[in-house]
């Protein structure tokens, strides 16, 4: 299990990847999407299609989506997050659930849940 700084350090890198990947996104389709990143907290605005939460839980150690599907727990397996359920891994299940919500496609590389190498 990563110690609460490894966690903290290693989710804020996810949230930032994430950012990134939506800024890109957005740019490239013009879509009617809207971002903020705060304090660990990831919220897009879909629009009339309601709103996307990421975030990390950092009791659990654990990345966790609430969308219009349902809520959905990530925890590190091997070297990437895995949600708790289904084993998909995050960014696929993200890429899957914003697809879902609000008909965009986001392109996301796997999620590493390692340490950043020096």
């Amino acid at each position: 299990m990563l110690s609460e700084n490894e966690f903290v350090v290693a989710s804020a890198r996810v949230l930032d990847c994430i950012a990134a990947a939506l800024d890109e996104a957005i740019d490239d389709a013009d879509a009617d999407l809207d971002w903020s990143l705060n304090d660990g907290v990831l919220s897009i605005d879909c629009g009339p299609r309601g709103k996307l939460v990421v975030n990390r839980h950092v009791p659990n150690r654990e990345i966790w989506i609430a969308a219009k599907s349902g809520g959905f727990h990530f925890h590190v397996e091997g070297t990437y997050w895995r949600d708790t359920r289904s084993g998909e891994e995050l960014a696929a299940a993200l890429t899957r659930i914003m697809r879902e919500q609000a008909s965009f496609d986001l392109k996301l590389p796997a999620l590493s849940a390692l340490p950043a190498q020096r």
